[in-house]
């Protein structure tokens, strides 16, 4: 009844209520409310702090929160093995992936994983901004360029090339960038990244880097309408292979300043901080770095 107790304590956190959670596991309010008293007696502690509105963990609640989920998942690992063997894979998987790598590779790699392992559930959450891993319940994500949180850990993933493009629409009517420095001259379409604004684009290796800072009337914080803009030839845009190789190869957009190649953005799988993995999440990375290594 504990490991219960706790599980419906993880749900009411993620979900951000006590009726929510009781909604999602069937359960009446009065029940949920037994439930996490018997909790918070069990360990004589307050885990919420609870309003009619709201509600917020405390200290303890946060070190449960923080520390529990990894205990169930290795408890369900465990029951798996017992269960149906140690090579069988069942649980659920939250990840979150960028949403134009979501929709183009990461979802066949989800498909094909499936296939090998259906007992394998799947929550995906596309997100080109900042994902508090830890809050959301996140098992595994794909993310783009340095993580600046140190207590993530990172596994690295094979890169490819950024590439500037445009239209034809677009090059038609403005013309084309000869070098670097003249996109200050061109519409840019720009990705925002939670706070931050990507428009300090790179170009060429580390000896003959040029650093060019650029402006448009487009931002946004979603890399397929970024594409679509682009597309429309409303701009230029400097976006992975992963997202535009497929429009470059079909004509629809132009690669541009080839001999000023930008270098690879770092790509990277990022796990939340925690001691152990269960086998559904480690085995679902090593599935991405395989497939990732054969599309290079």
């Amino acid at each position: 009844m504990l490991l219960d107790n706790i599980s419906l304590f993880l749900l009411i956190v993620e979900k951000g209520s006590l009726a929510a959670a009781g909604r999602e596991k069937g359960l009446s309010p009065t029940t949920v409310s037994e439930r996490l008293a018997a909790l918070e007696a069990h360990y004589g502690v307050v885990l919420l702090n609870r309003t009619t509105r709201s509600i917020s963990l405390t200290d303890e609640g946060r070190t449960l929160f923080e520390g529990a989920r990894h205990v169930l998942e290795e408890v369900d690992d465990l029951d798996t093995k017992i269960r149906f063997g140690a090579q069988r894979l069942t649980g659920p998987l939250r990840i979150s992936v960028p949403k134009d790598l979501g929709r183009t590779v990461i979802s066949h790699a989800i498909a094909s994983f499936l296939d090998a392992h259906p007992g394998i559930s799947i929550d995906l959450h596309l997100s080109d901004g900042y994902v508090d891993l830890v809050g959301l319940g996140i098992d595994l994500a794909v993310r783009f360029g340095p993580i600046g949180d140190s207590s993530l850990r990172v596994r690295p993933l094979p890169a490819k090339r950024r590439i500037l493009c445009a239209s034809p629409v677009y090059l038609r009517q403005y013309g084309a960038p000869r070098t670097p420095a003249e996109l200050k001259d061109h519409n840019c379409i720009v990705m925002r990244f939670g706070q931050n604004i990507d428009n300090v684009w790179q170009f060429g290796d580390t000896a003959g880097r040029q650093i060019v800072t650029v402006k448009g009337n487009l931002i946004a914080n979603d890399g397929a309408l970024v594409r679509q803009w682009c597309l429309e030839g409303r701009g230029i845009i400097l976006k992975s292979e992963f997202d535009v190789g497929a429009d470059i190869r079909a004509g629809r957009l132009e690669e541009l300043l080839v001999e000023y190649a930008s270098p690879p953005a770092p790509l990277q799988i990022v796990f939340p901080p925690s001691r152990a993995q269960p086998r559904r999440v480690s085995a679902f990375a090593d599935h991405l770095v395989r497939l990732f290594r054969e599309s290079g």
